[in-house]
């Protein structure tokens, strides 16, 4: 106001105002005097206000009626002059504010005159729009009066004034809101008294200040108007028009809000008045159906009027916008008529118009936020915001499905559109059909419908095209596409609007509850509305409200929206539409994501996917994805859209690439677009940057991915990246270069989408892995059975993701390598090949990657790292294992030094190579092995020494390639070399681990438990070597055997030094004593079948052509080692307690080696046997022969072995054991002084040896080709066995341990051989020679024979079963002794000349005769010796010498060897010689009385065999052996018949007898008469005779018993020549003129010859001798005599006459009957 209150101005006005009197007065001078009159007045009033007043304004105005009043009455003339004159004047008073009240009454009703007179119609709105717009002065009756004035102008013909006057209207609303709204202000501080809330009179306004209660009226009354009711206040109205009240009621509704919200009058006006009114006048377009037929309906109905409807659309805007929290109940109303006017039977401008006004709210996030809060989140009310997006989704569908009505054009176009096809678009439309259905213009086609999108407003603002048309009366045309463009905006705004709204929300949320957000989220903060709304209670409460609202809010619209942006989606042409779709649906699924609601972000993302990929496309993940069970109505048309594309839907847009798709079943090609391209970048965009919300739904997104990528042909690379590959199956993938150039760009985009996983959370990390996982487990179901190509692209992925999140690897290592392990076991080869290289790469990465803290000091991490590797190792596919060792080597190669506590690990997996996993692994790994070997020993922990052992074991036990084994056994000769060399350190340091374990140990109260526990750990490391090399000495390959087990005896030869006295107790029972029983036991059921050849062309010799006998070299191996340590260690090996109990298990394993059915093995068990035994000194070199000594001799055995290897280096230990093994290495090596004392050692060895004889030799009971008979050497090297073992039992052994040896060496004499064999062992069969084992034998009977000579009295009581056994050897010489019930040859008849190869063996009896004899010999010799004993006199031995030698003598000539029977007699000469004397000594005793008859009979048999000299013997032979005879017969007559009275008198008749048939010179009847002279034996039978003579007349008959013998002797030859003699005559008789046979001539003349010697002799004895008897008997003969006289044969003639001729001195006179005493 300074402008019109300056001194100036006023000054002016003054001026101005005399001026305007002064043209009045002028005007008015001629026609209107009153008029003139009163304008001077007026000069002269203002002249004296002026002068009088210094407040010449305020002055002014309290005259101003006055003042006014001239011009009044100017106005009044009505000439048209005056009145612009005076108008302009009261103008101007009016800018000046110097009207009163009362004035400004007149002047309005001034103005009202000529309103009413139509004068200056312009001029007069000026005027009151000045008036009311300068002051407040006019106000009540006056106000409303001027307002009337304005309405009824805005009524008149002409078109100027009524727009003017529209105007004004306007602007005078205005003013009367502004003032009422300066009113409040100006009182705002006063506080009124709370107003109870009036009733519908409108006296209630009565409280109201004066502005406001003018303001209440002006828009009562409005109300009124546009109801079509008369108005209350505004007096005076003819007429008004519902478009203009409604656009009044807006105006002032949209411009004073706070009016109608801070005052409860005017608040009851909206409620009672505004929303009734707006909702009757809506009710025609809710009623309206297009289309229907009246006639249908009772009543006409009105139809709806294009200006009401859009202006109440826009008034029902402004009263949701501003007015909501009013008026909640009938907006909720209003909401539900707009989404009804979507329907599709409603005029398309009606339908375009509501679009519009759902788009103003659409743009107002907040406002949709209240609707959720008071309607979707209220129970009982209509879901009101849900109704609006899915009344825009169907909106947006029906388009699609129904042709639009609303203008004919459009109707054809569609019509046309639906009928043909893409080409036949409207070409007004600015669409061109280009070949291959591109469009220039951007739009939506669906089915053959095809709508353009026009651009209808920038992106978050609601310009309305249609609701701004106030001109138009008639609906106006709406173009194809603009409802569709306004529809998807809104889509588009509202997404935009709630997420940014949220996400806001969200943002602040976190902050405040300082919860950390791993995302800065970028949107605006809260408006101040927002936060008016919110409650300021406890923050936290607040977010969980605002959550439930956020919540509530997506969960209401997300169907909707989902349903239309699908539609769209899928209908888009324009990558622009596309872009902004995909961008709403990508930042839903975020937002959903961001809230937890799982469902609807799974749906969002489904959708993208699916249109990423091509129509139809068999995706399980995404066909069974929750959206389908959520759908509602919007989903109707969904669920068919993809199945029912039409050709023009599919043409419309560009293929750019053709691929095959990722199915089990191989399919035709798949088509990709360019939205498909479009979509998986979306898709990618999303993963990228909303990971960490996508939770489950990576699943999702991933198995989309892996589609595309597949179709794409994307294949991994190193790394897990992936890049366009070759095509790998056939015509797969066809690419436009459109294409390829976005190829590089998606894998980029894809491995950055990994590659940011590093920045994702934990929990989020864990999905993505998840996902991947389930993803690849999809991929795995799907490569079964076929090798087609694998999917590799989770595995590749999986791998990627590990790679970049190294820096927290421990979070997903087990659930990453737990999965990719499971690849690994998968049948399709290249699906597991990638499975192995993701996880070695890991590996390698994790055990590469620079950790906080480094892996060195985070052993738990290299642990969990390198663990996969050793899971690796239950793969069974051998590429897998391949893949694993390669990283083992790599790692070695690498890491090797720094692996510490990683190395179990790594050994392991070489460990873990199993026999049956191919040549190639194992290769790879033993390289490994060998590696370590060579290289890491010294780097690794000491405790680890003890793996590596058992891994070079392990390979050791391979079979699938010798020569690893074999250097694998040589491996661990070089560890046991480094445990040698660095003995001090290992020991050392194993020692502190072991303390520290004991001490865990015992914390934890467990007991320490590790392999030979109580042994020191060093030693346990050796123990291990050798338990390692003890399971190598029974691998099923000999070469392996034979390696390991020296191997094994020189490690323990040459190291064993470094062990613990203690530790050998473990090395001989659970290194050597096991191993021993595991050969033992592998031996004996070893295979006997032939092998053919040792593979390849290697021929076997026959000595190792089945596995038993490969075997059988290996006990020999075993056993001689086990012995050798026992013989050079027996000083450490004796003071360890047990030894006598080890000494048994030795004996024991030697026991069953001797007895085992091989003869190699049987005979070096007992080498071993005596090396034990210290008999022979051990022979380093097994293949020198073993001479064993003289066996009489026990020999100091020299431990001159013990200086084998290792003895050239310095010992490690100094302590006893080494002393004492340099004092033998000296070069003196010392007598062995603990020889075994122990006696019963020596007794368990005399055990084990009587054990392995009585079972070697014992026969076995059946026989077949197969049986066993042990060899010679072994007989023989056994029982060189007993003297030097007989040496140390002598004390002890008793009868019954000789009876044991006795059967023991007769059996082992017993054995035969085998006729192969025999040439080798045998002499020939004509030279008498032992064989060894006969020989021991006898040596063995020596020793023994010898030791009981010099031994003390007891002892001797054991020769008599010396003699037994050695009587039973010399009954071998005649009756060779059978071995069971074997057939032997003899072995002049065995073939052993032409040995037929592959027949049977047979088996030969040896030549038993010169053993025999020697027997003989031997016995002859110890009984000359031993001849008075008692025992030997006890125990009958002479006569069992005699009982023995009868048996050759009997047969003489029938023995095998004539030596024999010569032998023999000589024998019994001799040993008689001896014995004969001590019978007649103890005659008296009796103890010989058995005897007697025994040597009777010897003698009979053997002068008067049955057998028959053999045809060749020569004369001299003969006479020889008569001359045996005759010494024979001689024996009798010196030794025997001289003592007769010390003999038993049956004897003496039995040899009386014997001379008697002796003396008769009696021949078998066989020989014929050219031998007869030589058979005659005449010497023989003339000593016979002769003995007989003498002893028949003895001179001195000292005893009867000697008459006895001579008269039996005499009556015997009498009554023998009588029988001759008679059978003479009988024959001679018989024969007539024959001549009787030669012997029977010789046989009489030779009793002839003998009757006369008996004569002869009867005659010069005494005649006292001769028993009459014997005359008479004498006598007797001459009748017989002389009967022969007529025989023909001369000799006997002569004969006949020379025993006549002696009767002469029996011719003599008969004398006295008593003669000699006798009658």
């Amino acid at each position: 106001m300074s402008g019109t209150n300056s001194p100036e101005a006023v000054k002016k006005l003054l001026e101005n105002m005399q001026s305007d009197l002064r043209a009045l007065s002028l005007e008015c001078k001629k026609k209107f005097p009153p008029v003139k009159e009163a304008a001077e007045s007026g000069i002269i009033k203002v002249k004296t206000i002026a002068a009088r007043n210094t407040e010449i304004l305020a002055a002014l105005k309290e005259n101003s009626s006055e003042v006014v009043q001239p011009f009044l009455m100017g106005c009044g003339t009505k000439e048209p002059k005056i009145t612009q004159l005076c108008l302009a004047a009261i103008q101007r008073l009016m800018s000046h504010e110097v009207v009163s009240e009362t004035a400004a009454g007149n002047i309005i009703n001034m103005l009202w005159q000529l309103m009413e007179n139509s004068l200056e119609e312009l001029k007069l709105l000026q005027t009151v729009l000045v008036l009311l717009t300068t002051n407040t002065v006019v106000h009540d009756e006056a106000l409303s009066k001027a307002i009337v004035l304005c309405f009824r102008l805005h009524f008149t013909k002409d078109n100027i004034t009524n727009n003017t006057a529209a105007a004004t209207v306007r602007q005078v609303v205005t003013v009367v809101f502004e003032r009422m709204v300066a009113e409040d202000e100006r009182h705002r501080d006063v506080v009124e008294p709370v107003l109870v809330q009036g009733n519908s009179n409108r006296r209630s306004v009565s409280t109201l200040k004066p502005c406001a209660k003018d303001a209440y009226m002006l828009f009562q009354d409005l109300c009124q108007l546009v109801n079509a009711d008369a108005p209350y206040w505004l007096v005076g109205m003819t007429e008004m028009t519902r478009t203009f009240g409604l656009e009044l009621l807006e105006s002032v509704l949209n411009d004073f809000p706070q009016v109608f919200l801070q005052h409860q009058e005017f608040s009851f006006l909206l409620k009672e008045r505004v929303c009734p009114l707006v909702i009757k006048l809506f009710s025609p377009n809710i009623k309206f159906r297009q289309g229907s037929s009246t006639s249908s309906s009772p009543a006409p109905v009105e139809k709806p009027y294009f200006p009401i409807c859009m202006r109440l659309l826009r008034v029902v805007s402004v009263l949701i916008k501003q007015f909501y929290s009013l008026l909640v109940t009938e907006c909720e109303i209003f909401l539900s008529l707009l989404v009804k006017f979507l329907d599709g039977d409603k005029p398309q401008w009606l339908r375009a118009v509501a679009v519009e006004s759902i788009h103003r709210l659409c743009v107002q996030p907040q406002l949709l936020r209240s609707f959720c809060q008071s309607y979707d989140m209220k129970q009982h009310s209509t879901k009101v915001f849900r109704d609006i997006v899915n009344a825009l989704g169907s909106f947006i569908q029906s388009l699609f499905l129904v042709p639009p009505t609303g203008n004919p054009a459009t109707t054809n176009q569609a019509g046309s559109n639906n009928s043909g096809g893409p080409v036949s678009a409207p070409a007004n439309s600015g669409m061109l059909g280009i070949g291959g259905g591109v469009t220039l213009l951007p739009a939506f086609e669906y089915r053959g419908t095809w709508i353009p999108i026009l651009t209808v407003t920038v992106q978050g603002s609601a310009k309305a095209t249609y609701l701004e048309m106030l001109d138009k009366v008639e609906p106006p045309t709406i173009p194809e596409g603009y409802a569709m463009s306004v529809a998807f905006h809104c889509l588009l705004d509202l997404v935009r609007g709630i997420t940014s709204m949220i996400e806001g929300e969200l943002g602040e949320v976190e902050t405040e509850c300082q919860t950390t957000t791993t995302e800065a989220v970028s949107s605006p903060a809260q408006s101040s509305e927002q936060q008016e709304l919110q409650s300021t209670s406890d923050q936290m409460d607040k977010a969980i409200v605002s959550r439930a609202v956020w919540e509530e809010m997506v969960n209401a619209c997300w169907c909707g929206l989902l349903a239309a942006l699908s539609l769209l989606l899928d209908a888009s042409t324009d990558e622009a539409a596309t872009e902004n779709i995909l961008k709403a649906e990508l930042t839903m699924a975020a937002l959903c994501g961001r809230l937890g609601l799982v469902t609807s972000r799974d749906a969002f993302i489904t959708a993208i996917c699916k249109g990423s990929l091509p129509p139809h496309y068999a995706l399980t993940v995404l066909n069974t994805t929750t959206a389908a069970t959520l759908s509602n109505k919007s989903y109707s048309i969904q669920g068919q859209s993809v199945m029912m594309i039409s050709p023009s839907s599919e043409s419309h847009q560009q293929v750019v690439a053709v691929g095959q798709p990722l199915a089990v079943q191989p399919q035709g090609t798949v088509m990709l677009t360019s939205k498909n391209i479009q979509c998986m970048r979306t898709l990618l965009n999303l993963a990228h940057c909303h990971g960490a919300v996508l939770g489950t739904s990576w699943q999702l997104v991933l198995a989309t991915l892996q589609h595309l990528v597949w179709i794409l042909g994307l294949k991994p690379s190193s790394g897990g990246a992936l890049k366009p590959g070759r095509a790998v199956e056939g015509p797969s993938t066809v690419l436009t270069t459109a294409v390829m150039t976005d190829l590089p760009v998606i894998s980029n985009i894809l491995s950055r989408l990994f590659e940011s996983s590093q920045y994702l959370d934990d929990v989020s990390l864990h999905h993505l892995i998840n996902a991947l996982c389930s993803l690849s487990l999809e991929a795995m179901d799907m490569a079964y059975g076929n090798n087609k190509e694998p999917s590799l692209f989770a595995v590749a992925k999986l791998l990627e993701t590990g790679l970049v999140n190294m820096h927290r690897i421990e979070i997903l290592w087990r659930p990453l390598t737990g999965h990719l392990l499971e690849v690994c076991q998968h049948p399709n080869s290249r699906m597991r090949e990638w499975g192995a290289e993701a996880l070695t790469s890991l590996i390698k990465a994790g055990l590469t990657f620079n950790h906080d803290p480094p892996l060195s000091q985070n052993q738990r991490l290299q642990l969990l790292l390198l663990n996969p590797l050793k899971e690796m190792s239950s793969v069974n596919h051998p590429d897998i294992r391949l893949k694993q060792l390669e990283c083992v080597l790599q790692i070695l190669q690498s890491q090797g030094d720094s692996l510490g506590p990683g190395w179990p690990l790594v050994l392991g997996v070489m460990g873990a190579i199993r026999n049956d996993q191919g040549e190639s692994l194992i290769r790879t790994a033993f390289q490994c092995l060998q590696l370590v070997v060579t290289d890491f020993l010294p780097t690794m922990p000491c405790t680890c020494l003890q793996i590596v052992v058992d891994v070079a074991g392990s390979f050791g036990l391979h079979n699938q390639e010798l020569n690893i084994s074999l250097t694998s056994i040589g491996l661990l000769w070089n560890i046991s070399d480094y445990f040698f060399q660095r003995g001090e350190t290992i020991e050392k340091e194993l020692n502190n681990e072991e303390a520290a374990q004991q001490k865990q140990a015992e914390e934890k109260g467990v007991v320490l438990n590790r392999p030979f526990h109580p042994a020191p750990p060093f030693d346990c490391l050796w123990l291990c070597l050798y338990a390692k090399l003890g399971e190598l000495c029974v691998d099923p390959r000999p070469a392996v055997r034979k390696s390991a087990g020296q191997t094994l005896f020189s490690t323990i030869g040459a190291h064993g030094t470094l062990l613990q006295p203690s530790t050998w107790h473990t090395v001989i029972w659970k290194v050597l004593f096991h191993l021993l029983d595991r050969v033992r036991e592998s031996s004996t059921t070893a295979d006997k079948e032939k092998i053919e050849s040792g593979g390849g062309n290697i021929l076997i010799h026959h000595s190792r052509d089945t596995a038993e006998k490969q075997w059988a070299e290996t006990w020999v191996l075993t056993l001689a080692g086990v012995a050798r340590i026992f013989n050079t260690r027996r000083y450490l090996l004796q003071p360890l307690g047990d030894f006598s109990r080890a000494w048994d298990v030795l004996l024991d394993h030697i026991q069953s080696a001797a007895l085992s059915k091989n003869n190699e093995v049987s005979l070096a068990a007992l080498k071993s046997f005596q090396e034990i035994l210290q008999i022979v000194t051990p022979v380093r070199d097994s293949d020198k022969p073993e001479t064993p000594p003289a066996v009489n001799v026990p020999v100091p055995v020299l431990l001159g072995s013990i200086s084998g290897p290792g003895l050239n280096r310095p010992f490690v230990r100094t302590d006893s054991i080494g002393e004492r093994l340099g004092r033998y290495s000296s070069s003196e090596p010392p007598v062995v002084t603990d020889e075994l004392e122990d006696l019963n050692l020596w007794w368990a060895a005399w055990n084990t040896w009587y054990r392995v004889g009585s079972e070697s030799t014992k026969p076995p009971i059946t026989f077949d080709k197969l049986t066993f008979i042990p060899s010679q050497p072994f007989l023989t090297a056994l029982i060189q066995i007993f003297p030097a073992l007989y040496q140390h039992i002598k004390t002890g052994f008793n009868m019954d341990d000789l009876q044991k040896l006795g059967v023991i060496l007769h059996s082992a004499v017993s054995v035969p051989i085998s006729s192969d064999a025999s040439p080798f062992i045998l002499p020939s069969y004509t030279e008498a020679v032992l064989t060894s084992l006969q020989e021991a034998v006898l040596t063995a009977l020596d020793v023994l024979q010898k030791a009981i000579c010099i031994g003390p009295e007891n002892m001797q009581i054991m020769y008599p079963a010396i003699f037994d056994q050695l009587l039973a050897f010399v009954e071998f010489s005649c009756k060779p002794p059978q071995y069971g019930q074997l057939e032997t040859k003899h072995i002049a008849n065995a073939k052993y000349n032409q040995i037929q190869l592959f027949a049977p063996a047979e088996w030969v009896a040896l030549n038993y005769v010169p053993f025999a004899e020697r027997s003989l010999e031997v016995v002859v010799d110890l009984y000359q010796k031993t001849a008075c004993h008692k025992a030997v006199v006890n125990e009958k031995v002479l006569q069992n010498i005699i009982k023995t030698l009868r048996v050759p003598l009997s047969l003489k000539y029938s023995c095998p060897s004539e030596s024999t029977w010569k032998l023999a007699v000589s024998s019994l000469l001799k040993v008689l010689s001896i014995g004969l004397p001590v019978a007649r000594q103890h005659a008296s005793s009796g103890k010989f009385d058995s005897m007697w008859p025994e040597l009777a009979n010897t003698f009979e048999d053997f002068l008067f065999t049955k057998s028959i000299p053999p045809d060749n013997l020569s004369i001299q032979e003969f006479q020889r052996n008569e001359s045996i005879d005759v010494e024979v017969v001689q024996l009798i007559s010196t030794e025997i018949l001289p003592y007769a009275n010390f003999i038993p008198k049956e004897f003496v008749g039995q040899i009386m007898t014997m001379l008697n048939k002796g003396s008769i010179h009696s021949q078998s009847s066989s020989f014929t008469e050219a031998e007869i002279d030589i058979r005659l034996r005449e010497e023989f039978s003339k000593m016979c005779f002769e003995t007989l003579l003498q002893f028949s007349f003895s001179n001195k008959v000292t005893t009867p018993q000697e008459g006895y013998i001579s008269r039996m002797a005499l009556s015997v030859l009498l009554k023998r020549s009588q029988d001759v003699l008679h059978r003479y005559i009988e024959d001679e008789r018989l024969s007539g003129k024959c001549p009787l046979p030669r012997q029977q001539v010789t046989e009489i003349i030779f009793v002839l010859k003998a009757v006369s010697t008996l004569i002869d002799s009867l005659k010069k004895t005494q005649p006292e001798n001769v028993d009459g008897n014997t005359w008479a008997q004498v006598i007797a003969l001459y009748p017989t005599l002389v009967e022969c006289i007529t025989c023909s044969s001369s000799e006997v003639c002569s004969a006949l006459k020379e025993a006549l001729v002696p009767f002469k001195d029996f011719m003599q006179p008969p004398a006295s009957k008593v003669q000699n005493g006798e009658s």
